[in-house]
């Protein structure tokens, strides 16, 4: 997923959705230029990632790399509670609230990980945007994974103004957690993966890892970053170890480690964080 990011970003695709392998969008032709890419999710360009070197690869074209972005971002408040923009033609722009409804938030909301809509609000949340209004109504049933496998239709009836703007509340669905600490904002990390909830090893556990966590969280700042089961050992898998934030990712999962499950780590080496608590109200 960090090196999908690094893609979405460069391409100004909005947030990856999935990082897929095993030619999934068919295989390509010609080299394979690049093999066991390494980024931390915050470079600006692929290029700019680690590798194994151009050219220099035991792949064939049925393991090649595939990607999906979302088409759709919420700005202006918390990770899953702000004003929402959708892609269109690589230009951000704004969508009026009278061709939104509540089967096209909740295709929202899923497509960002962010759970279920809980409620859209009216125009004094998250401030008013400066993107251009788009023009087309949403006509999503509900069950779509992303806004771009939607229908849409042209809109003339409403006449719309970034009073308009539409303001989305996602119930988060949780990813992470942090528990034994004295608020939901303190504790020690667990993530959640492959339906099991398990921890994160200490080693090089840093501030700017802790600030993930917290923003995942809507929980502010960060204040400490912990190791050594400081809020006691877990139980269950280690899921992650190495983990390399930048500070800027969406969530714990964008960030660089040594993969799922791949750690010589026990858990008296538990991660934890102290965040500042200051969580985000509408």
């Amino acid at each position: 997923m960090a090196d999908a990011a690094v893609v979405c970003r460069e391409l100004d695709c909005g947030e990856p959705v999935d990082a897929l392998g095993d030619a999934h969008f068919g295989p390509g032709s010609g080299p394979i230029w690049m093999n066991l890419v390494i980024c931390t999710g915050s470079e600006s360009t692929l290029k700019n990632c680690g590798s194994a070197g151009w050219g220099k690869s035991s792949c064939d074209h049925t393991n090649d790399a595939g990607v999906i972005c979302s088409e759709v971002r919420l700005v202006g408040g918390s990770r899953c509670s702000r004003r929402l923009e959708i892609l269109d033609d690589q230009s951000w722009v704004s969508v009026c609230d009278a061709a939104f409804d509540q089967q096209d938030a909740e295709v929202v909301c899923r497509e960002l990980d962010c759970g279920a809509p809980v409620q859209v609000l009216g125009e004094d949340a998250f401030g008013k945007g400066d993107a251009q209004m788009w023009t087309q109504e949403i006509q999503c049933r509900g069950n779509e994974s992303q806004i771009h496998l939607c229908p849409t239709s042209q809109s003339h009836q409403h006449k719309c103004s970034h009073d308009n703007d539409v303001k989305l509340v996602c119930a988060v669905s949780v990813n992470v957690r942090l528990v034994g600490g004295h608020s939901r904002c303190a504790g020690r990390v667990e993530v959640l993966h492959s339906g099991q909830w398990g921890t994160v090893c200490g080693d090089d556990w840093d501030l700017a890892d802790a600030a993930v966590v917290c923003w995942e969280l809507d929980c502010g700042e960060p204040v400490d970053a912990l190791g050594d089961a400081h809020f006691g050992p877990g139980s269950g898998p280690i899921w992650l170890s190495y983990v390399s934030c930048t500070g800027s990712e969406s969530t714990l999962k964008n960030c660089g480690s040594s993969g799922w499950d791949n750690n010589n780590c026990d858990h008296i080496e538990d991660a934890g964080v102290i965040c500042s608590g200051h969580e985000f109200n509408v």
